[in-house]
């Protein structure tokens, strides 16, 4: 019987390829998106050519109520078995130039898009007693990026909600951890200055989105499990 897993933010980059693969280790998925239906149809297309079903599940993570009326019909009869949170946007902007409405809309939909996850998701998972929780966060969430205030600061609050959390649920069979990506080529990265990124990555590389969906899907899919409460940094050896 296949497994489940519940995709938040699937539809493209890093959460496209990781459905993909998880979808190729024998889960189901539920894969949520925004509002981009054409990139969500495709995945799913691509999914279910694997042999898996997928279920398109758009909504604004940002929002409470939108989450808990997109995901807790779901989650009356059945928990997912695996939620990999990899909801995430930009606003860069320098802190002393940076707006409000910057600032809010990054926190909104990384850090309390989280919250509204998971508070839909525990309940069914500790009737279960029995599910991994994925955290997507950054490595900018470790080390901070110019720039990046309010993008830093959410992804490092993914890191210490994943860690209290771990704290919470781990005598219930849930593991919890966290993957922190580094400089991935998605969309995110295109415009970066490659020339000047390379030479601090030791293994002299930008990663892939396949890299990261590698170390998600062994957290997903691993049996002999003893990993919990641990931040994974994928980013080539730039933070050590």
């Amino acid at each position: 019987m296949r497994k489940t897993a519940l995709i938040i933010g699937g539809s493209r980059g890093i959460g496209r390829t990781i459905a993909l693969r998880l979808a190729q280790s024998g889960f189901n998925i539920w894969l949520t998106y925004k509002s981009n239906h054409k990139a969500a149809e495709a995945v799913k297309t691509e999914i279910e050519k694997l042999g898996a079903v997928c279920d398109l599940v758009p909504f604004d993570v940002s929002s409470y109520e939108a989450t808990d009326a997109a995901l807790a019909p779901r989650m009356e009869n059945c928990a997912p078995d695996v939620l990999v949170f990899n909801s995430g946007i930009t606003r860069d902007n320098l802190m002393v130039w940076m707006t409000r409405d910057e600032w809010d809309s990054v926190l909104s939909t990384n850090l309390d898009g989280f919250y509204n996850v998971a508070h839909a998701v525990l309940f069914p998972m500790l009737r279960a007693k029995a599910g991994r929780i994925i955290v997507v966060s950054s490595l900018s969430g470790q080390i901070g990026h110019a720039g990046q205030v309010n993008y830093s600061a959410s992804k490092a609050g993914l890191i210490g909600a994943a860690k209290a959390l771990a704290r919470e649920v781990g005598k219930k069979n849930i593991l919890v951890n966290v993957v922190a990506p580094g400089f991935i080529e998605t969309e995110m990265t295109e415009n970066l200055p490659k020339e000047q990124v390379l030479p601090l990555i030791p293994v002299n590389r930008l990663g892939t989105a396949e890299d990261v969906a590698s170390v998600v899907n062994f957290l997903c899919t691993e049996q002999n499990m003893y990993i919990h409460g641990q931040v994974i940094g994928v980013n080539g050896g730039l933070a050590m």
